[in-house]
């Protein structure tokens, strides 16, 4: 078996696999969805970035962290990403190995990042490689940390071993909208509307030490949990509008 190919790293419980019609209908469908999104997000409202000054060590280039926010988020927070990219940026997204994920990385590619199909949980070793690799060569590595089944907000302890294994620290990242519409799946998945006012956020540098016990992470996995969650809580403040 290939294992660096995506088809070895989708789940045995999906039968969903990429057929020549599916393949069809991404290539006629991808480029009309690119078109949608760059128009929609350019009518948003942006506040100023919370936190910018997190991010500034690591925009351009240079060194290494490990963002990090929800997978219902994606829309906000990765275009915040790819406003990063233009500067410097050196993102990799971690992508669900499912046929559900071709759509994403393949913005994600078009944007001019790198990309990992798998999950630091599901597929284990193969991804955790990958990533490392990834870090190796001087990319960030990009995940949505409740992925890609959640449950939702709750942080999986894959991105913390990444961290820990690497030696980068985790950038919590956050987002909220005064409006917008929420998908009827497990994760609530947001697309803000036309026009919404929106907030981006980033939080402090996570630190996992090497030291750290693999038997013991779990208070580094719920710290950095609330601190995802302290930065969208930050951002639903500047739009003026509470979820929780």
């Amino acid at each position: 078996m290939d294992y660096n190919s995506v088809e070895s790293r989708r789940s045995s419980a999906s039968k969903r696999r990429m057929s020549t019609g599916r393949r069809i209908y991404y290539a006629i469908g991808l480029p009309i969805l690119r078109g949608i999104i760059r128009v929609l997000t350019a009518t948003y409202r942006f506040e100023p970035l919370i936190g910018a000054e997190h991010i500034e060590p690591y925009v351009d280039g240079k060194r290494v962290c490990a963002p990090a926010y929800w997978h219902q988020q994606h829309v906000l927070c990765s275009t915040q990403v790819r406003r990063w990219i233009v500067r410097g940026f050196k993102p990799c997204f971690l992508v669900s190995g499912s046929v559900d994920g071709e759509v994403p990385s393949r913005i994600a590619r078009a944007w001019g990042a790198e990309v990992i199909r798998g999950s630091a949980n599901q597929s284990g070793a193969l991804a955790l490689r990958d990533m490392q690799a990834m870090m190796k060569a001087g990319h960030s590595i990009v995940t949505t940390a409740d992925g890609p089944r959640g449950p939702r907000y709750e942080f999986k302890a894959g991105t913390v071993l990444m961290a820990r294994i690497a030696g980068v620290p985790i950038l919590p990242m956050g987002c909220a909208a005064d409006r917008a519409w929420y998908l009827d799946r497990w994760d609530a998945f947001m697309i803000p509307k036309p026009f919404a006012r929106v907030s981006v956020g980033v939080g402090a540098p996570q630190e996992i030490p090497r030291s750290a016990p693999l038997d013991a992470i779990e208070p580094y996995r719920a710290r950095v949990q609330e601190a995802v969650m302290s930065v969208m809580r930050d951002c639903e403040h500047a739009v003026g509008k509470s979820t929780h």
